[in-house]
């Protein structure tokens, strides 16, 4: 359930705004254990030597900005350890982050990572359906970047959709390999003169994805290095809070001006798919309470063959065997386990329901209250 209220936990956050600052000092300026997730596109330390040209010598826009250059490895792996650090601080204990890199800093960043006592959960690799070329042709195309997830800690109980990622991949168990496009066209955004508001803009999807995957409307969202605001827009669709950190003033313009033209979706349009073991119970007596079904119901097993009748307690009696749904279906198929949601089903107007459907209404009525 997703509710406009601030916790009183969030209550000292700058919940749902674009910090001014630097992000390391941002950071430890918040309270600890404070922050649900983080997703981290820090600078790749591209290390560009000179300018890159198409095969017609027409220039490529790569990124030479001043943010994206560090003096040698060390300044890079220095700067990477302190904002690790910060980040780790502010998470909750079962907090986790992401973060997104090329080969140019991937690995130096998981080595910092892993120093600093994160747990590595996954690599995704985002590969792009629609990748720059390699305008040199001394090279493979990158076509790809690398995120590491990894929780707070070993013990951390991060949050994961399966389910709803699940759903989201047509019924297929989602992999750590992700075809996304690049953000281009009309998402990708323009500044005053036209020209790109970000070199390494991230699209839309990508964060979608992440968001689903790892957070619950309500979470609060950090993004330590905001840019143009991509983890802040998706954040506020999907009903998350996010917290940006950016120093560049152009970027914090562009991002301020995209959320603010963000439209929050619906709270039934953010409820997602839940693994059935994080469904609230509901004991099959509870049905009879309630009259959903009555004593002397008769049920029929799914495929037609047993039949069974209900009891005032909520148990069955088929033939000579007594007790739950489950034990009973176990029983009469003979077989070591039953489910007996999806087992038995019940009459009305002459058509076969299944049970579970009951068992559906009331937990929709749990998530309304």
């Amino acid at each position: 359930m997703v509710t406009n209220k601030t916790t009183s936990a969030n209550a000292a956050l700058p919940l749902d705004t674009i910090i001014a600052g630097d992000c390391v000092e941002v950071m430890n300026n918040l309270p600890e254990g404070s922050v649900d997730l983080i997703f981290a596109d820090p600078p790749y330390n591209l290390q560009l030597k000179g300018n890159l040209h198409r095969p017609d010598n027409s220039m490529v826009d790569a990124v030479d900005d001043e943010w994206d250059q560090f003096s040698s490895f060390a300044a890079y792996d220095e700067f990477s350890r302190a904002w690790l650090k910060a980040a780790r601080r502010i998470l909750k204990p079962n907090g986790a982050i992401w973060v997104i890199g090329s080969y140019h800093n991937i690995f130096r960043v998981g080595t910092a990572l892993q120093d600093a006592g994160f747990w590595v959960l996954n690599d995704v690799i985002w590969r792009k359906s629609n990748p720059m070329p390699n305008f040199r042709g001394k090279r493979f195309t990158n076509a790809h970047e690398t995120m590491i997830w990894a929780g707070k800690s070993d013990t951390s109980r991060y949050t994961f959709n399966y389910e709803a990622l699940k759903e989201l991949n047509d019924g297929t168990q989602m992999r750590s390999d992700w075809v996304l496009p690049l953000c281009t066209g009309n998402e990708r955004l323009k500044d005053d003169k036209g020209e790109k508001a970000h070199p390494t803009q991230k699209p839309e999807s990508l964060l979608h994805r992440v968001l689903i995957a790892s957070s619950k409307p309500g979470d609060v969202i950090l993004d330590p290095f905001f840019g143009t605001g991509t983890t802040g827009a998706v954040a506020k669709k999907l009903g998350r809070h996010f917290i940006g950190i950016e120093r560049e003033e152009a970027y914090r313009k562009v991002a301020t001006e995209r959320i603010e033209n963000t439209r929050r979706f619906d709270r039934a349009s953010l409820e997602i798919t839940q693994s059935k073991r994080a469904e609230p119970r509901v004991p099959f007596g509870q049905l009879v309470e309630r009259g959903m079904l009555n004593p002397g119901e008769e049920l029929v097993s799914f495929n037609g063959r047993h039949r069974a009748k209900i009891r005032a307690d909520g148990t069955l009696i088929a033939h000579d065997q007594r007790g739950s749904i489950h034990q009973v279906g176990a029983a009469l198929e003979g077989a070591p386990s039953c489910n007996g949601w999806t087992y038995w089903n019940f009459k009305r107007d002459g058509k076969r329901v299944p049970i579970d459907l009951l068992r559906q209404q009331i937990r929709a009525e749990m998530h309304e209250r």
